[in-house]
């Protein structure tokens, strides 16, 4: 009788390991295909950028709650959550870091587009 419990114990356990790993390749692929809809998406400048800090730039959009890539409102949001989020008043340290990341990724996109303005025009020049 041990025998048998034995077996059914290791057929469960095959069966929960193949069910594991079927659903790991899964999210590997939907991931995978994420990540290259995201690259798509987005200029290659902006999509390194975003692999890079870890933030997409519409969700750094969301988490500043800015709808444009305006230096001042973003600078504005950015202060307020920020401040909000603070742990010394009772805020959240991972919502801080959340606002912070996504501060980096908006100043990071608004240099990208700063470095493409300057090049039209360099071109336009010549």
């Amino acid at each position: 009788q041990a025998k048998y419990l034995a077996q059914i114990i290791l057929v469960g356990a095959q069966v929960v390991g193949r069910a594991f790993m079927r659903a790991l390749r899964q999210e590997f692929a939907a991931s995978r295909a994420a990540a290259d809809a995201r690259g798509r998406s987005e200029r290659p400048q902006s999509a390194a950028a975003s692999r890079i800090i870890g933030i997409s730039l519409q969700e750094a959009q969301q988490i500043l709650n800015v709808s444009s890539l305006n230096p001042e409102e973003i600078q504005k949001n950015y202060d307020h959550l920020f401040k909000v989020n603070d742990k010394s008043v009772g805020g959240s340290f991972y919502l801080q870091s959340k606002v912070v990341r996504a501060k980096e990724r908006l100043d990071e996109e608004l240099r990208i587009q700063a470095k493409g303005d300057k090049e039209k025009e360099h071109k336009a020049e010549t």
